[in-house]
């Protein structure tokens, strides 16, 4: 599963070809959630409050750019990486 970001010890990937809806997973520590690019709701999993707030802020910045990433993967093309939080 490709790595698409890493900041705050937060690591984003996107598998290849994965099931609906689109998503990513966010994994931080032992925790681990697949979080819905259109809503942004958790899927499965859970993260600490402070690490889900951190994903939330990221991925409200990159949600187009992560639309893009899930056509790509569905499509089994190379992952580019996005830009962490500042």
């Amino acid at each position: 599963m490709p790595e698409i970001c890493r900041f705050y010890g937060i690591v984003i990937k996107m598998y290849f070809a994965d099931h609906a809806p689109p998503h990513f997973h966010a994994e931080y520590a032992e925790h681990e959630a697949r979080i819905a690019i259109d809503t942004l709701a958790v899927i499965s999993g859970k993260l600490p409050p402070r690490a889900m707030g951190l994903v939330a802020e990221w991925a409200t910045l990159h949600q187009q750019e992560l639309s893009g990433l899930w056509d790509q993967a569905k499509r089994l093309e190379p992952l580019h990486r996005l830009d962490p939080l500042p």
